[in-house]
C-alpha cells in the first residue's frame, strides 16, 4: 500500500506563492509517476501537473503552465508543486496522486491519492 500526505496549503494574496509537498511512503517511490490535481467548490477535479518516474519529463495544464513547477526528489520520496503568481481561480483543494505507469491527466490511471491540502487565494 502507498500512503500520500500533502502539506503546504494555506491562504495567500493574489500574486503570491505557495509550495505544496507530498510525502510518499509504502513502496518504492521511483516506481510511480506522480501528479497534482485540484478541485474547486462546485467543480470537477482537474489535472494540474504531472512528472515522470525519473523526473525527466513534466506536464502542465494550460492554466498553470509558466506559473507552477512540479519536481520530485526520489531520495526523499517527495514531490513538490511550486506555485507562483497565484490567482483567485487557483483556489481549490489540491491532491497528489501516484500511478504505476506513465500517465498525465487520466485520473482513473492514478492508483493512490492523498487527502488534499487547501489553497485559498484572496483577491
Amino acid at each position: 500500500q502507498v500512503q500520500l500526505v500533502e502539506s503546504g496549503g494555506g491562504l495567500v494574496q493574489a500574486g503570491g506563492s505557495l509550495r505544496l509537498s507530498c510525502a510518499v511512503s509504502g513502496r518504492t517511490f521511483s516506481s510511480y509517476a506522480m501528479g497534482w490535481f485540484r478541485q474547486a467548490p462546485g467543480k470537477e477535479r482537474e489535472f494540474v501537473a504531472a512528472i515522470s518516474k525519473s523526473g525527466a519529463t513534466t506536464y502542465y495544464a494550460v492554466s498553470v503552465k509558466d506559473r507552477f513547477t512540479i519536481s520530485r526528489d526520489n531520495a526523499k520520496n517527495t514531490v513538490v508543486l511550486q506555485m507562483n503568481s497565484l490567482k483567485p481561480e487557483d483556489t481549490a483543494l489540491y491532491y497528489c496522486a501516484a500511478a504505476s505507469r506513465t500517465v498525465v491527466g487520466e485520473q482513473d490511471a492514478y492508483e493512490y491519492w492523498g487527502q488534499g491540502t487547501q489553497v485559498t487565494v484572496a483577491s
